[in-house]
C-alpha cells in the first residue's frame, strides 16, 4: 500500500493522510473520477472510511460513490513533497 518514503512523508506532516475522488465531466456525458490525497484536512471533509492503520499513520479515505477499491497504492511525488494515490492501479476511474 505505501512504501518507506510515503510513511516518512505523512509522518513528518503530523502522522494522517486524507484520500478522496473528485467527479468531472469529460468528453460529452463522460465522468472522469480523479484521486487527491493530502496531509491536510480537505474543507467539508466526512471519511467514508478511517482512521486505517496504514503502517505507521492513519489514513483517511473518502470514495464518494465508487465504493472500496480492491487497492490503494500510495507513492510519493516526483519531488517528494506530496503523495499520490492509485485506486486499483489507476491514478483515474471512469
Amino acid at each position: 500500500m505505501a512504501g518507506a518514503e510515503v510513511r516518512a512523508f505523512v509522518a513528518r506532516h503530523g502522522g494522517r493522510l486524507y484520500v478522496w475522488t473528485v467527479d468531472h465531466r469529460c468528453c460529452g456525458a463522460r465522468r472522469l473520477t480523479l484521486l487527491e490525497a493530502d496531509v491536510t484536512r480537505p474543507p467539508g471533509w466526512s471519511p467514508a472510511i478511517g482512521p486505517l492503520d496504514a503502517g505507521g499513520f492513519e489514513l483517511y479515505f473518502d470514495t464518494g460513490a465508487h465504493g472500496r477499491p480492491r487497492e490503494l497504492v500510495l507513492e510519493p511525488t516526483r519531488r517528494g513533497r506530496g503523495v499520490r494515490a492509485f485506486w486499483n492501479n489507476c491514478a483515474y476511474l471512469i
